[in-house]
C-alpha cells in the first residue's frame, strides 16, 4: 500500500496553533506553548499541557511562547513545536505534506523566509504562504475574487491586521502589533494601579474571557480574581467588573481603532463604498470581545459583523486555500 500525500494548512499564532488537513478540516487548536527541560533539552509538553505550567514551573523547566508578535522569537522551538503538530495531525502514513501557513501582512521578507524554513525542516515538502487576512476574509466566507471592496479586521494574539480586499489581493492593509497579548498585559498593570495587586498572564487571560469588553454593557458582569497583594506579598482576592475591564483595555483598544480608520482613509472610494453597503467583518479571538462590533460601527458609521466562529476563520480560509495550491507560485 503506498503512502498518501496529505495538504495541511496552519494558522501558526501567537496565542495558538490551528491545524487544517485537507478533507478532515480542522484537527488540532491548540495553544502555541512548549514546556522544555532545560538541564536535557527535551519538550516536557505542547499545547494546551504546557499552558497549564505557565508561571509554575521550577527553575530547571521553562514554559514558552516561541512566536512573539505574530512572527518567529525562537526558530529552533517554532520548528519541533511545528513538527510536534504536523504528526500529531496527518500520523505516520503519509508522505511529507505540502502546507500553506498564514503570515500577519506586514511581515519582512527575511521572517517569511523563517517560516518557510522552519516548515521545511520540520517535514514540509512544500511551503506556500497566505496572508492572515485573506485567509481570515475566506474563512469567514467572502467571495474575495469579485471586483468589489471587502474590509476585515483580524485581531489575533499578537497582531492585528487590517486589510481591504478586492480581486482576490490586498490594496490597503495596516498590521499592528497589538492585540490579544497587549490586553493582557493592560489588565495586569490596571489590575496592579488599582488594586494593589499581581496577577499573571494566564489569570489577565481569564480575567479578558469572563468579563471584558470594549463597550459600555447593559448589565455589568462581575467576577472574581486572586493574585498576589503587593503590599503584604499574601495571596488576596478581589472582585472586578466589566466597567474595569473596559478602562483597562482603553489604550490597545484605541490602537486597534485607529488603525482601522487609518486604512478607511486610504481606501480608494469606489471600494470604500462597497464596504459602507456591505459591512466590515471581525475575526480572531479578539473579536468575541464584547461590544467590539458596536465599537467599530460607532467609530465609522459602517455596520460591523462579528464572523462565524472567528476564532477559526483564518484556519479554515488557510485550508480553502489548499484547493489552490498548486497555483501560488503564479
Amino acid at each position: 500500500m503506498c503512502a498518501l500525500r496529505a495538504d495541511i494548512g496552519i494558522d501558526l499564532g501567537t496565542a495558538s496553533v490551528l491545524v487544517y488537513v485537507k478533507g478532515k478540516g480542522i484537527v488540532i487548536q491548540e495553544p502555541a506553548v512548549v514546556a522544555i527541560d532545560r538541564d536535557t533539552n527535551s519538550f516536557l509538553a505542547v499545547g494546551e499541557d504546557a499552558k497549564k505550567m505557565l508561571g509554575r514551573t521550577p527553575g530547571n523547566i521553562i514554559a514558552m511562547r516561541p512566536l512573539r508578535d505574530g512572527v518567529i522569537s525562537d526558530y529552533l522551538i517554532t520548528e519541533r513545536m511545528l513538527k510536534y503538530f504536523i504528526k500529531k495531525a496527518i500520523g505516520g502514513n503519509f508522505l511529507k505534506p505540502r502546507i500553506v501557513i498564514c503570515v500577519p501582512s506586514g511581515v519582512t521578507e527575511v521572517e517569511k523566509r523563517a517560516v518557510i524554513e522552519a516548515c521545511g525542516n520540520a517535514g514540509a515538502v512544500k511551503t506556500s504562504l497566505i496572508e492572515e487576512p485573506i485567509a481570515a476574509a475566506i474563512g469567514a466566507g467572502i467571495d474575495i475574487t469579485e471586483a468589489s471592496g471587502n474590509m476585515v479586521i483580524d485581531i489575533g494574539g499578537g497582531t492585528t491586521d487590517v486589510a481591504v480586499i478586492s480581486l482576490g489581493g490586498i490594496v490597503v492593509s495596516k498590521s499592528i502589533k497589538t492585540a490579544g497579548d497587549e490586553c493582557n498585559e493592560a489588565i495586569v498593570k490596571y489590575i496592579r494601579k488599582k488594586y494593589n495587586m499581581m496577577i499573571g498572564d494566564v489569570s489577565a487571560e481569564n480575567l479578558k474571557v469572563d468579563a471584558g469588553c470594549v463597550y459600555p454593557l447593559e448589565k455589568v458582569l462581575v467576577t472574581e480574581i486572586r493574585g498576589r497583594n503587593l503590599l503584604t506579598g499574601l495571596p488576596k482576592t478581589v472582585e472586578v467588573t466589566s466597567d474595569d475591564m473596559l478602562d483597562a483595555l482603553s489604550d490597545p483598544i484605541q490602537e486597534i481603532t485607529d488603525a482601522v480608520q487609518q486604512v478607511l482613509e486610504r481606501t480608494p472610494p469606489e471600494l470604500a463604498s462597497d464596504i459602507s453597503n456591505k459591512g466590515v467583518y471581525l475575526t480572531g479571538g479578539g473579536a468575541l470581545l464584547r461590544g467590539f462590533d458596536r465599537l467599530i460601527s460607532r467609530k465609522t458609521g459602517i455596520n460591523a459583523i462579528v464572523a462565524d466562529d472567528p476564532v477559526s476563520c483564518v484556519a479554515k480560509g488557510t485550508g480553502k486555500s489548499l484547493e489552490w495550491i498548486g497555483n501560488f507560485d503564479k
